[in-house]
């Protein structure tokens, strides 16, 4: 604007001095008038600069007549001063608000810490074993427990869970469906072999989990508990139950049994009394081994049956695998500590311990068992291992069973006997395979 009513005042002088006849008389007062338009024209533009200028400061003021504490202010008479102090006020809160606001970011950030810590903490002391996995299956948290389950370091962060599940198939079929298809899996039962060879029960709870985008579609949390000891404890309840049961149904039938092979043990010493030929001799003989292999099952079932009232006594474990060795006269290596002793009844706990240690014989003649003892902050831990084949996977629930046999010449009544005993006394009776081989027959006993 200013620009263009200079420009209009310089093209007006202009066009007077070239309209105008070229005489001194005439030139003179156009001249003037030229300047004089000039003049005019530029203290206009002057005068629009100096408005346009000032634009800013009339809003200024503007918006501090309108502000809410304008109303102190306006008894200052002085502009400049008022739009000074109303600045000053304006800035004053703004600093204010901005303190707030940082204060207020602060105190987020220090819940947002909070919350993360808490939710550390509540991962740390959960007593399952927890592992997280991102859409890409690889495991984003892994807590003390789920270590210890696994039997990984801390290096196991980031690993897929085909990896870290590699000797567990049924876990790794499991999550990857969960990742898949959003599959819930609750409080399934895994069974797994631990590097030592001692079969492990999980359980297993996995279910999907909401992720950021960055993570991928759908994660997985998976909680797992070692149900080992419940399911043992289960099972052993469970057996002493049919045992009993067992025992109290056939406990009379036996008896009767044991009447019938006396009679029969007679007659067969009768016959073998008799004048008979070689034939017939023999087969009297045959029939009296016979009658007494029967009576001698017969007898084990009875005892089985029928437990009698153990007569608790302080037992000198050192003496009495000593006693068991020298009965047996096999290869056997003793590790007990001779001042180890537990209170039990010596004559069933002999019979318990000769029942293991024959078995060991009888799965490697020419092996060597090996008999140990150690004690624990409350138990006796009593292990017997052989050197043989070990026992199949599908038998280690089975061969604690009455009549339950994997031999050629065997009733199956010890291994049923020796974990009566063991029960009997309050202890327990666990079967394993070693990593190097042979079978392991653990037992926990009070330390009374």
């Amino acid at each position: 604007m200013m620009a263009g009513l200079f420009l209009l005042a310089v093209l007006f002088a202009l066009s007077l001095y070239v309209l105008a006849p070229e005489t001194p008389a005439t030139r003179g007062p156009i001249l003037l008038a030229s300047f004089v338009a000039i003049l005019l024209g530029s203290l206009l533009g002057i005068l629009f600069l100096l408005r346009w200028l000032l634009r800013p400061y009339h809003q200024l003021l503007g918006e501090a007549q309108r502000a809410s504490v304008a109303d102190e202010m306006l008894k200052s008479q002085d502009e400049a001063e008022f739009v000074l102090e109303t600045f000053q006020s304006v800035v004053t809160q703004l600093q204010e608000q901005r303190k707030a606001l940082e204060q207020l970011s602060a105190e987020a950030r220090e819940r947002a810490n909070s919350a993360e810590k808490f939710s550390e903490r509540i991962v740390a002391s959960l007593p399952s074993g927890l592992i997280a996995f991102d859409g890409a299956g690889l495991s984003m948290a892994i807590n003390t427990p789920g270590r210890a389950l696994l039997e990984v370091n801390g290096s196991a962060l980031g690993e897929p869970y085909q990896q870290l599940f590699s000797n567990q198939e049924e876990l790794t079929k499991m999550v990857g469906d969960c990742l898949e298809t959003g599959t819930v899996y609750r409080r399934s039962e895994i069974q797994t072999v631990s590097p030592d060879g001692r079969m492990r029960r999980l359980g297993a709870t996995i279910a999907p989990i909401e992720l950021p985008p960055e993570r991928g579609p759908r994660g997985a949390l998976c909680l797992l508990t070692d149900i080992t000891e419940v399911t043992e404890l289960r099972e052993q309840v469970a057996l002493k139950n049919n045992l009993e049961s067992l025992g109290e149904m056939s406990a009379g039938l036996a008896h009767e049994f044991k009447n019938a092979i006396a009679t029969l043990q007679g007659y067969a010493q009768l016959l073998q009394s008799l004048e008979l030929n070689d034939k017939a001799q023999a087969a009297a003989g045959s029939l009296l081994n016979e009658v007494r292999n029967l009576s001698s099952m017969v007898t084990a079932f009875l005892n089985f049956a029928r437990p009698q009232p153990l007569q608790l006594d302080q037992v000198s474990l050192f003496d009495l695998v000593r006693d068991c060795t020298d009965e047996l006269r096999a290869k056997i290596d003793v590790e007990v500590d001779p001042s180890l002793s537990v209170r039990a009844d010596e004559r069933m706990l002999r019979l318990a311990l000769l029942n293991l240690i024959r078995n060991g014989i009888e799965a490697n003649p020419d092996g060597c068992v090996v008999v140990s003892a150690t004690r624990d902050d409350s138990n006796v831990v009593i292990k017997v291992r052989d050197s043989g084949p070990g026992i199949a996977a599908a038998d280690l629930q089975k061969i604690f069973i009455p009549f339950f046999t994997t031999k050629a010449k065997g009733h199956g009544i010890g291994l049923a006997l020796t974990h009566r005993i063991i029960t009997q006394h309050g202890g327990t009776l666990t079967a394993a395979n070693a990593p190097d081989g042979g079978a392991v027959f653990t037992i926990k006993l009070s330390r009374g």
